[in-house]
């Protein structure tokens, strides 16, 4: 008896299939992908579509332009904001491809890029990074003062960007990644696969060390700092401070387990706030281990404005604050404006993502902590398939490990 036809639909799908596996195996990459032709490129990608609903679709691969890149994602960390984005897309970006801690291999190079955005000359096979697309020039911010174009009110971040229709390409949390002109990108050939996804928030970290610095905090090999909250953030903070010489840092956390991580990654003094029977008795700890007068400087990196104000207390007389944590809107907290700020001539700041020009200074902070000995890399802690995104995001919201990775 003859075998049974294949009908054209079966053959499309092996086609498709076929096609998407010698992508991934680093296939011939030199030719452009057609837009519209039988062969055309297809990848995946876990699209957000709505609060707490991700979906693993396909989508086909449009040619990239003269003025692009075309990049093979290898993995991205999942960021607090793509949690909030996840638990209520509170930026109304749904359905949308999240991802922004990332980082890939360059398969093609339009005919028109030639460097990366520090001059290095890049091609096929090259490591990079990338996140920020550059804002508008109707920008007043960016356009009379460069260097806080990070408060552009447009500025435009791979991995929250809306779908478009022929680019569904547009955050990490895909296997490609198309980056179009106007974007920031960097190659880091040298750097291990963890260590590029945690440029960009080595970059967040790098920007509010700068800010404290800039409105003149007293950050010196004297200082005496608090970093409240010990996520990956604030436990990148640890690195940075310690990589810069500051000697005496005391986190705060309720974790023991982080609390363990910063005093391996630069912390002097671990302390866990359920310990205490409140912030006063916190405070008159932190005291005692600040000569009886409080810290120079506190790096609030928790995101719960109650912590915020309790931060006030731990801070000496001609301390300062800055605020990291809060990227989306937490809510509001009481502060005593005499008590808090006037009567001790406090500095507060904050600090708002980064520039695109601090993405090298966090290559080299990362590289200076690995080169002192310390375990940056163990911020990484777990790490999943694309096809398992949301045991990884559970693994996030349960706040297990740290540093959570998705490979593609």
């Amino acid at each position: 008896m003859s075998e049974p036809l294949v009908d054209q639909e079966q053959i499309a799908r092996i086609v498709t299939e076929v096609i998407a596996s010698q992508s991934e195996a680093g296939g011939n990459q030199s030719a452009a992908p057609s837009k519209d032709g039988p062969a055309a490129r297809v990848g995946r990608a876990a699209v957000l579509t709505g609060p707490k609903t991700l979906e693993i679709r396909q989508f086909p691969l449009r040619a990239i332009r003269p003025d692009e890149i075309l990049v093979k994602v290898e993995a991205c960390g999942i960021c607090g904001t793509d949690i909030h984005c996840y638990n209520s897309d509170p930026f109304g970006l749904a359905p949308v491809v999240l991802g922004h801690e990332g980082t890939g291999e360059v398969l093609q190079v339009g005919a028109e890029v030639a460097m990366d955005s520090v001059g290095k000359p890049v091609k096929p096979g090259d490591k990079i990074v990338t996140s920020i697309l550059e804002t508008s020039q109707e920008c007043m911010i960016a356009k009379y003062n460069p260097l806080k174009s990070n408060l552009c009110d447009d500025l435009k971040v791979y991995g929250l960007l809306p779908d478009e229709p022929d680019n569904h390409f547009n955050g990490y949390f895909g296997q490609f990644l198309i980056i179009r002109p106007g974007s920031s990108f960097f190659v880091v050939n040298d750097m291990s696969l963890k260590l590029r996804c945690l440029i960009e928030p080595a970059a967040v970290v790098c920007h509010a060390y700068q800010r404290a610095k800039d409105v003149g905090m007293r950050l010196n090999f004297r200082a005496r700092v608090v970093v409240q909250g010990c996520g990956p953030i604030g436990l990148l903070m640890i690195a940075v401070l310690r990589t810069a010489g500051i000697n005496n840092i005391i986190a705060i956390d309720g974790n023991p387990e982080r609390l363990k991580m910063a005093a391996e990654l630069g912390a002097d003094e671990t302390l866990n706030y359920k310990d205490y029977a409140g912030i006063d008795d916190l405070a008159a700890k932190v005291e005692s281990l600040t000569k009886g007068v409080g810290a120079h400087v506190g790096f609030q990196v928790t995101g719960v404005p109650q912590a915020f104000a309790n931060l006030f207390k731990c801070i000496r007389r001609g301390g300062g604050i800055c605020e990291v944590g809060h990227f989306v809107d937490g809510g509001e907290c009481s502060i005593n404006p005499h008590q808090d700020i006037c009567r001790k001539e406090i500095t507060v700041t904050g600090s708002w993502v980064y520039n695109s020009f601090e993405y090298p200074n966090a290559y080299h902070f990362l590289q200076r902590a690995e080169r002192i000995g310390l375990p940056v890399e163990s911020l990484v802690t777990h790490r999943f398939p694309l096809d398992q995104i949301q045991e990884a995001f559970d693994v996030n919201l349960r706040q297990e490990g740290v540093k959570v990775m998705v490979e593609l």
